[in-house]
């Protein structure tokens, strides 16, 4: 398994509204200080989503950041990602683990359920992931995972914990506060008209 110290930070999600900015935008993250990021593309377009990943893990490697790609464990395994973030209607950690081995990463979404975390890190979650925290503008229908939610799961788990949506510098401290170790963001970073000064304005990065 992937060093837990490593699981700490800003956690990039991809926007596919980023289509053919999306190398360019990336690179902008990392060079901020980005050190793991997620690939996430629900399209049906394979050949595509494959090259962009390819792309991806090159870039990453180069700023020795990590790849998760969401959703899909054949395409993590395919470009050597990191690991894989699972959600609930994908394959279960078992099967993630067996195409890409006892050292990738695998998180898993449990929305707002600290059930269906202990359930994941039982089965071996390199993280567990808890949103949305916030009114988010990527996922408007999501479910909310409150604050003292974080705060059980990092008391009881003993993996690192992931804070998702609608998450921005303004409101950042209190994830934080309640026990975070990664924010996930999307629109803050991706939809920022400086991507760069974007990252560096979260209290964590």
């Amino acid at each position: 398994m992937v060093e837990a110290t490593r699981l700490r930070g800003l956690y990039a999600v991809t926007d596919p509204a980023l289509n053919e900015r999306l190398i360019a935008a990336v690179a902008e993250a990392l060079e901020a200080g980005i050190r793991i990021v997620q690939y996430r593309d629900k399209r049906d377009d394979a050949p595509r989503r494959e090259m962009e990943a390819i792309m991806l893990r090159a870039l990453t490697r180069r700023h020795d950041a990590l790849l998760i790609v969401n959703d899909d464990p054949g395409l993590a395994a395919a470009v050597q990602a990191d690991g894989v973030h699972l959600g609930r209607d994908d394959p279960d950690i078992a099967e993630a683990r067996q195409l890409l081995g006892p050292q990738a990463i695998v998180g898993v979404s449990c929305y707002d359920s600290l059930e269906l975390a202990r359930k994941a890190a039982a089965a071996g979650a390199d993280y567990v992931a808890f949103g949305s925290v916030y009114p988010s503008s990527t996922k408007p229908d999501a479910v909310h995972a409150p604050l003292d939610l974080l705060t059980a799961a990092k008391r009881d788990l003993g993996v690192p914990v992931c804070a998702i949506g609608g998450i921005a510098p303004a409101n950042a401290g209190p994830v934080l506060a309640a026990g975070a170790d990664m924010l996930a963001v999307v629109s803050s970073i991706f939809s920022a008209p400086d991507i760069q000064q974007a990252v560096r304005d979260f209290p964590l990065s």
